[in-house]
């Protein structure tokens, strides 16, 4: 949450003339607003309309961006290791400007910094398991990163 995956991932889409595919998209089109889905049918319906909503993506010819909690489901962290998976970090300072003042479901409460730092490392193995490479977005413009990860991808080929 925060480290710019949506921003990122358009920029990447862009330099690589390829579709953008959001997976919370997906999962709002098909669902409705990601806030009534956790109050309404809860986590657990999230994250299985989540899963499938990556699966569906990555059958794709596109730069998929997922959910900060997409990894948390074993079957669709299987379907992530085949692929080339940028891990895109921010620190706490960073992310802090980043989330105040958002809707985020899971930060919704009195200190949603603290929320996601305990997200965040209840999350980070799962991050790592799939990621083949790990970029701060932390203190860099997002077209930078863009590049960077690009020039990453074009070295995978």
């Amino acid at each position: 949450m925060g480290a710019g995956k949506t921003s990122i991932g358009k920029k990447i889409a862009k330099l690589l003339t390829m579709p953008f595919i959001d997976t919370d998209n997906v999962i709002v089109q098909k669902h409705g607003p990601i806030a009534d889905i956790f109050s309404h049918h809860g986590e657990e319906q999230f994250r299985a309309w989540e899963h499938d909503a990556v699966r569906d993506s990555i059958r794709q010819k596109a730069v998929v961006s997922l959910g900060g909690g997409a990894v948390i489901h074993s079957e669709t962290r299987l379907l992530l290791k085949p692929l080339p998976v940028v891990f895109l970090t921010v620190d706490e300072t960073a992310v802090s400007r980043r989330i105040g003042g958002g809707s985020r479901p899971l930060l919704a409460g009195a200190n949603p910094l603290e929320s996601w730092s305990q997200i965040f490392r209840s999350r980070e193995l799962f991050y790592r398991e799939v990621a083949n490479t790990v970029i701060d977005t932390s203190r860099k413009p997002m077209t930078k990163i863009a590049e960077q990860v690009v020039e990453w991808m074009k070295g995978k080929q």
